[in-house]
C-alpha cells in the first residue's frame, strides 16, 4: 500500500438501495471534486449537485461532501459522493474517479490509513468491523464502546502506571550512587500489586467482550430420543428440527444461531449416539462426534425418565475430555426436582420447565457474567496479549519479592509493556526513553 496514492471505493453494500456512497481519500480528492462535480463544496460543507463523467454529462445527482486533512476519518483529504444505490451508477462514479487519478482501495484500506495517520488505534479499527458484523444488540453496544476508545483508554491507563513504575526502576538501576532504595521507599511492590488488580479487572471485561464478539458454539449430544431436537426448537423459539417419537430422526448436524441474552450462540443438533447398521445414520453419528471437537460446550441430553444412573455415568465419562453440561430432560415424566450441581440441569423441553436455569448455567459455564456498564468489545488477540502482559508482571513481582532484582524486574516490565503495546498498535520503547530523561535530572 502506498499512502501517497488516492484511493476510491463504494462504501455501501453491493446491491440496489435507496442510497449509495462512493468514498475517495488522498491528495487528489480536491482535483476529483473539481472535475467530477457540477458544484464543488468547500471542506466541511455539503452540496447537492451533479456527478459528471469525462464529457461533463450527468451520471447521477446527489450530495457531495468534502473533508480536509487532517479533519477526516482517514486523516487525509476525503470526498464522498452520496447518490442513488444503483450498482451501475456507483461503478460509473468509481470509474470516473479512477480516470482522474484514483486507484481502487484495498480491503480495509480506509481504516488502515486512519490508523497510520493517528486518527484511530488498532482496537478502534477492529471495533469498526465488529460493529458492522454485530449479531446482537449487546454486541453492537460493546463494539460501539470500543470504537469510541473505551478499550484503548483502559489499556492506556495500565500503560501510564506501568511507565511510571519503569521510570522509577530504571532510575534505581542507573544511579546506584544515590544510595536511595527507590524500590522500597516508593512502595514499588505495593504499586505493582495494585496494578495487578487493575489488570484483573480489564482482563475480566475483555473476556466478556470476547464472548460477545465471537459468541459460543454449543453442541447437543446424547442417546437417540432424548429430546435434543425438541430442546433446539425451544432454544431457537421456532420449529427448526423435526421431532418424532421414533429414535434416530436426526441424521445430520443442524445448526441454528440464537441470541442467548446478548451472546451470539450457535447451537448444533446432532444424531443420537448409538451403534447402528443404517449407513446414513452411522454417518450422522460420525459427524456428531466430529463436531464436538470444535464446541465451547456440550449439552449432554438424557431422557431422565428412562436412563438409569449407571448409563448417565457412562455417557459422562465418554465425554470427559469436553466441557459438558448434563441436561436431564423430560422431568415432567420423571418428577425430578432441580439439581444443585453446577454442571447439571433438569428441564422439560416439552413444558419449558428449567429452560431459564439452563440458559443461566450455559452462560456461567462459559464465563459470561452478563453485559455490564463499560463492557467493551474485545478479540482473542487482545485477551492473549493482556494475558502475556500479566504473566510478565507477575514474573517481575516475583523477582522483586524473592531476589530484590531490579534489573530482572525492569526486563519483565519491558516485556509487559510490549505486550500491552500490541493491543493498541503503539510502539513505546523510544517514548519511554524520552520520558525517563525528561522526568529525572541526569546532571544531578
Amino acid at each position: 500500500m502506498d499512502s501517497r496514492e488516492t484511493i476510491v471505493a463504494v462504501a455501501t453494500p453491493r446491491g440496489q438501495g435507496g442510497i449509495g456512497v462512493v468514498r475517495v481519500s488522498g491528495r487528489e480528492a480536491g482535483l476529483i471534486a473539481n472535475r467530477a462535480l457540477s458544484a464543488n463544496p468547500e471542506p466541511g460543507q455539503i452540496k447537492y449537485c451533479s456527478f459528471l463523467d469525462s464529457n461533463s454529462e450527468t451520471i447521477d445527482r446527489g450530495i457531495a461532501l468534502r473533508f480536509q486533512a487532517p479533519n477526516s476519518y482517514t486523516g487525509e483529504d476525503v470526498l464522498e459522493f452520496q447518490g442513488h444505490g444503483s450498482p451501475i451508477l456507483l461503478d460509473l462514479i468509481v470509474r470516473r474517479c479512477m480516470e482522474l487519478g484514483a486507484r481502487p482501495a484495498e480491503p480495509g484500506e480506509f481504516s488502515k490509513r486512519a490508523f497510520l495517520n493517528g486518527r484511530i488505534d488498532l482496537t478502534q479499527a477492529e471495533a469498526i468491523a465488529d460493529l458492522i458484523n454485530s449479531t446482537t444488540e449487546s454486541a453492537a453496544r460493546s463494539a460501539l464502546r470500543s470504537m469510541k476508545g473505551e478499550l484503548s483508554h483502559k489499556v492506556e491507563e495500565l500503560v501510564e502506571q506501568l511507565t511510571d513504575l519503569r521510570i522509577l526502576i530504571e532510575a534505581s538501576i542507573d544511579f546506584p550512587e544515590e544510595e536511595v532504595d527507590y524500590l522500597s521507599e516508593l512502595g514499588v511492590l505495593q504499586r505493582l500489586e495494585a496494578l495487578a488488580g487493575q489488570f484483573d479487572h480489564v482482563q475480566s471485561c475483555m473476556q466478556q467482550g470476547r464472548i460477545l464478539r465471537d459468541g459460543i458454539k454449543v453442541v447437543l449430544t446424547g442417546l437417540p430420543n432424548a429430546g435434543k431436537s425438541s430442546l433446539l426448537n425451544v432454544l431457537a423459539e421456532q420449529d427448526r428440527a423435526i421431532v418424532s417419537s421414533l429414535p434416530g430422526t436426526t441424521r445430520d448436524t443442524l445448526e441454528q444461531i440464537i441470541d442467548l441474552d446478548g451472546i451470539p450462540m450457535e447451537i448444533v443438533d446432532t444424531a443420537g449416539i448409538r451403534d447402528t447398521q443404517d449407513e446414513i445414520e452411522a454417518e450422522g453419528v460420525r459427524r456428531a462426534k466430529r463436531v464436538q471437537e470444535d464446541a465451547d460446550m456440550i449439552l449432554l441430553v438424557v431422557d431422565d425418565d428412562t436412563t438409569d444412573q449407571s448409563e448417565v455415568e457412562h455417557l459422562m465419562s465418554s465425554h470427559a475430555r469436553f466441557p459438558v453440561l448434563l441436561v436431564r430432560n423430560k422431568i415432567d415424566l420423571s418428577g425430578r426436582d432441580q439439581s444443585e450441581d453446577l454442571m447439571e440441569v433438569c428441564i422439560s423441553a416439552k413444558t419449558g420447565q428449567g429452560i431459564r436455569n439452563l440458559k443461566e448455567k450455559i452462560k456461567s459455564a462459559v464465563g459470561y457474567a452478563g453485559e455490564q456498564e463499560g463492557t467493551f468489545m474485545a478479540r482473542q488477540r487482545h485477551v492473549d496479549a493482556l494475558s502475556r502482559a500479566r504473566i510478565s508482571l507477575d514474573a517481575g513481582m516475583e523477582q522483586l519479592r524473592l531476589n530484590q532484582a531490579g534489573e530482572m524486574l525492569a526486563e519483565d516490565l519491558s516485556l509487559c509493556h510490549r505486550a500491552l503495546a500490541e493491543i493498541t498498535g503503539k510502539i513505546t520503547s523510544d517514548e519511554l526513553l524520552g520520558m525517563i530523561f525528561s522526568s529525572f535530572c541526569i546532571g544531578k
